[in-house]
């Protein structure tokens, strides 16, 4: 899973912007206890923050045993949650082996970089697409200012490196790390509107949090990674769950309020609590806000007359949402044994290119008809018999789209087990698909949409009958 993927789904998974910095204050924490000290942190905010941040440098300074440490504290952390390692790497000779190290032995998910050594020293990194680095370009200490605000104040050197930077990596592969002023975080902001920024945990504690969130957060209200500051993780005796979640808490709450005082922010954003637990509830409400479920009579592709009906294609000019669908098909795929990636025309299409391209997995798809002219092909697309694809559609009803996809697949030589699709109207569907030899799954089932619609007040009650008319 990428970098910028693994984040995303821990931000939803936690509802939370906050990572923790697993550098213990030796002052506060006795040698002999950093791992139980380590472990109780992590044990204690894993499901309350998105990503978390070893200092290389902390445990360079103990030796061999520090890198022990190290090591340990990696394996610790969830797999699910990102690490971003905080190496502030600077030599362009060793950065080769240094990013072998870091992603291959260590497999940490992201590094930090030390960026005055160019292109070339960033490079090496960027050759891993499932990984990330963040680009040191301001820091908050006052005896800073003389380098960053070189030449003028009006001309920061800073702004120059951001903007360089920019031409070095997608948004998805390098972000910026800073330190600084709520000024000069808005300054970065403005000329990188795109890239996803690490706040330093000294910024975070010498400044106002609200000051800062407004300062940071792009237009959707996100983008920013927000330190835990150490004072509340290294307090002897302090309940770190508890006040970790009020942090959390506290800053989900000034993003609404920032956002919905923003009136140029297309962000969707539900109007009930951020923080309940369901990964696929914002989701659901999102598809509703946008209108992918209409009410009144409409005949589906089965030939079936339904009370509703719910149209996908909206999503692919929604591209917030439209990214969450993809790493919830993603999330099931990526369990899942398969060469290539089968869409079904029209509706999947889209979806299945995105997860293609995602999981770097190849796509073919068979037409819906065989022209007369051309090819006459049944299946687009480059392939080799006895290779095993996973069909790929949008709503399951009758299955009928789905098997006659998966016939033509086969028909060719291919083998086909597997059926992943968004929505399950189920009605027994699946147990049919199954006794056809076919296993199938669906992020969405369509009594999880009408509860989740019914629970946040979305649909009244004659609505949630017509939802769930024949369930």
């Amino acid at each position: 899973m990428q970098f910028f993927d693994k984040l995303l789904y821990a931000i939803e998974r936690n509802q939370s912007l906050l990572y923790v910095g697993l550098d213990p204050d030796p002052e506060i924490v006795d040698a002999d206890k950093l791992w139980e000290w380590l472990d109780t942190v992590i044990a204690q905010t894993a499901d309350l923050v998105c990503a978390y941040k070893p200092i290389l440098g902390f445990y360079q300074a103990l030796g061999a045993p520090g890198l022990e440490l190290l090591k340990q504290t990696l394996h610790r952390i969830p797999p699910h949650i990102p690490i971003i390692l905080d190496a502030k790497h600077s030599d362009i000779h060793t950065s080769t082996v240094f990013a072998k190290t870091a992603f291959e032995e260590w497999r940490v998910d992201a590094v930090t970089l030390s960026p005055y050594a160019g292109w070339d020293h960033v490079a090496p990194f960027l050759v891993y697409p499932d990984k990330a680095v963040f680009v040191l370009c301001a820091n908050a200490n006052p005896s800073a200012a003389v380098l960053q605000e070189y030449p003028l104040p009006s001309q920061p050197f800073y702004l120059h490196l951001v903007n360089e930077a920019k031409n070095w990596g997608t948004p998805a592969q390098l972000g910026l790390k800073v330190g600084a002023t709520p000024e000069i975080l808005a300054r970065i902001r403005s000329v990188a509107p795109e890239r996803l920024i690490l706040l330093q945990e000294d910024a975070a504690e010498m400044h106002d949090l609200a000051t800062i969130l407004a300062a940071g957060l792009d237009k959707q209200g996100e983008g920013l990674l927000v330190p835990v500051p150490p004072s509340i993780i290294e307090e002897p005796g302090h309940n770190i769950s508890e006040a970790v979640r009020q942090l959390r808490d506290t800053v989900n709450e000034e993003r609404l309020r920032i956002v919905q005082g923003n009136p140029t922010c297309e962000l969707w954003l539900p109007n009930v609590c951020l923080l309940q637990s369901d990964p696929y509830r914002d989701l659901i409400l999102q598809l509703y806000d946008i209108g992918c479920i209409i009410f009144g009579e409409h005949k589906q592709a089965s030939g079936a007359i339904f009370p509703y009906y719910i149209d996908l294609r909206k999503i692919i000019s929604q591209p917030q949402i439209f990214h969450k669908i993809l790493s919830a098909y993603a999330d099931i795929l990526q369990k899942l044994k398969f060469d290539r990636i089968a869409g079904i025309p029209y509706g999947s299409l889209p979806t299945a290119t995105g997860l293609s391209l995602r999981l770097e997995r190849p796509m073919v798809y068979p037409r819906k008809e065989v022209k007369a002219h051309g090819t006459q092909k049944v299946i687009e697309g480059n392939f080799h018999p006895g290779e095993t694809v996973v069909v790929v559609d949008d709503i399951l009803i009758s299955g009928k789209s789905a098997i006659e996809g998966a016939e033509k697949l086969k028909s060719v030589g291919l083998k086909v087990e597997d059926i992943v699709v968004f929505i399950d109207h189920e009605k027994g569907v699946k147990d049919r698909l199954k006794a056809q030899g076919y296993q199938a799954y669906s992020v969405l089932s369509i009594t999880q949409i009408s509860e989740t619609l019914y629970n946040a007040g979305r649909v009244d009650d004659e609505e949630f009958k017509l939802l769930m008319w024949e369930h």
